[in-house]
């Protein structure tokens, strides 16, 4: 009896990394079909867009709000890990990676651009171009392999001074980004707009 044909990665976790590939690719080609600029339109690519309320924000490699995605990573990778620690660490990545891509296609919807505009600091907000999307996903596996590597005590220690530092610096950060598009604080806003 014949046996069935294997295919054969050239690497170790060759399904994961394929996995990643494909969400990648699914999630530009969606980000493209939902409207969005593959890059900036002002036309040019910069490594870091530091200012918050410009129209590079959002659309370059990386900006002040890479560092909540980095914070995701770590996030899902604990996530993980207390429920599918078993799971070979390629495995879980490409997970975090598929559930970063899906919340990157949501925030770039209608509804989450409408909801920042009307419930935060982020009145001009027109959404990520598809390559700060794909940087979010790398800054979230960035994060998810730094908690990989780093004992859990680093890592939130990391994690909350990026917070505090993007607190300080542009009144901003993951947990304040949750609680204005869930709840949100006039207070909050006011403080944020340096009212």
């Amino acid at each position: 009896m014949a046996q069935a044909a294997r295919v054969r990665w050239p690497v170790a976790g060759g399904w994961p990394l394929a996995l990643i590939a494909g969400a990648l690719l699914a999630m530009a080609a969606t980000l493209h079909g939902m409207g969005r600029v593959f890059l900036c339109t002002c036309g040019r690519v910069r490594l870091w867009a530091g200012g918050v309320h410009t129209p590079d924000n959002s659309q370059q490699l990386s900006d002040w709000y890479s560092f909540s995605h980095i914070i995701h990573g770590m996030i899902f990778f604990g996530l993980l890990w207390l429920v599918a620690r078993r799971l070979p660490l390629l495995w879980r990545l490409s997970i975090a990676v598929l559930i970063e891509c899906g919340w990157e296609i949501l925030e770039n919807s209608p509804l989450i651009i409408d909801r920042y505009r009307q419930a935060t600091i982020a009145i001009g907000y027109t959404g990520d171009s598809i390559l700060n999307s794909l940087s979010d996903v790398a800054m979230m596996a960035l994060g998810f392999l730094i908690a990989a590597r780093l004992p859990w005590r680093r890592t939130v220690a990391l994690a909350l001074a990026m917070e505090l530092m993007t607190l300080v610096v542009i009144r901003d950060n993951l947990t304040l980004n949750v609680v204005m598009l869930a709840w949100p604080i006039e207070a909050i806003r006011h403080w944020q707009a340096g009212l």
